[in-house]
């Protein structure tokens, strides 16, 4: 049982799979960078200033001024980070599509075959004179 389950873990795919998975946790840091850092404060300056990050409906406490505190006091909706993780995954979405695109062009242009290098005169020459003497 041992070595069966050591050839299915060491198969390609499943190697393929575990290093997608640990490329996917690097690539997760990179897009939240990109959202939370440059998309959310361009975005917030087109709508006036608005801070995703904080905004929430506090369910249960008194009233607080943060999501944190808010947290604390009780059952918080925070929509604001709702807001950020769908622009995330948004991104995260349009990249894959353009990489699978790319995958895609790319394997195509691998199935067609390319095009057999012509033969040089002198081979043409000497296959019509063999082709002539094979004739009764």
């Amino acid at each position: 049982m041992l070595k069966e389950f050591r050839e299915f873990a060491l198969k390609g795919n499943m190697v393929d799979l575990a290093i997608g998975i640990i490329i996917g946790a690097a690539f997760s840091g990179l897009v939240n960078s990109v959202v939370n850092d440059l998309f959310m404060p361009i975005i917030g300056f087109i709508t006036g200033g608005i801070d995703f990050s904080n905004m929430f409906i506090q369910l249960a406490g008194a009233p607080q001024a943060t999501l944190a505190q808010a947290r604390e006091a009780g059952a918080t909706i925070a929509y604001g980070n709702f807001i950020t993780l769908a622009i995330n995954f948004i991104i995260v979405a349009w990249v894959l599509f353009m990489v699978v695109k790319l995958m895609n062009r790319l394997k195509r242009q691998q199935e067609v075959a390319p095009k057999p290098a012509e033969d040089p005169k002198d081979v043409q020459l000497l296959r019509e004179i063999r082709d002539l003497l094979a004739k009764p």
